[in-house]
């Protein structure tokens, strides 16, 4: 089977687990995939995550994380799509939710949230908000 935008699978992915109450969710691995599990694992949006070696692509098992019963992740957004890119210099990177939430951005230095970018003065394409 061949994804159009696998970014955009993987968030879809997380929200249907998120909105089911899973405790877990498998997802076929990338660079990319691995590198925005790293940051939403950073940033607390997911308890944990790990590569599982099957021979082929892999897999990426994330663990989800829950507070009090609600998901800690309340939404995602992919913002960059195949059909319309979207990219920001870096004093124009957008907030989310006025600083509450977190945007990825793949610049020439690695896929960063937003805050690492500015801070680090690159720009890139925007993937997804996170919330």
């Amino acid at each position: 089977m061949h994804i159009t935008d696998p970014i955009a699978d993987m968030l879809t992915r997380i929200r249907n687990a998120c909105a089911a109450k899973h405790s877990s969710v498998e997802i076929p691995a990338s660079n990319m995939k691995r590198a925005i599990a790293k940051i939403l694992h950073e940033e607390g949006y997911i308890r944990n995550y790990q590569i599982i070696n099957n021979g082929l692509q892999g897999i990426i098992k994330i663990s989800l994380k829950y507070s009090g019963g609600e998901k800690v992740i309340s939404g995602l957004r992919r913002v960059s799509k195949p059909g319309l890119r979207v990219y920001a210099g870096a004093g124009e990177l957008p907030y989310v939710l006025r600083g509450l939430g977190i945007a990825i951005v793949s610049t020439s230095m690695g896929v960063m949230t937003d805050r690492k970018a500015r801070a680090q003065h690159v720009g890139g394409e925007v993937l997804a908000f996170v919330w």
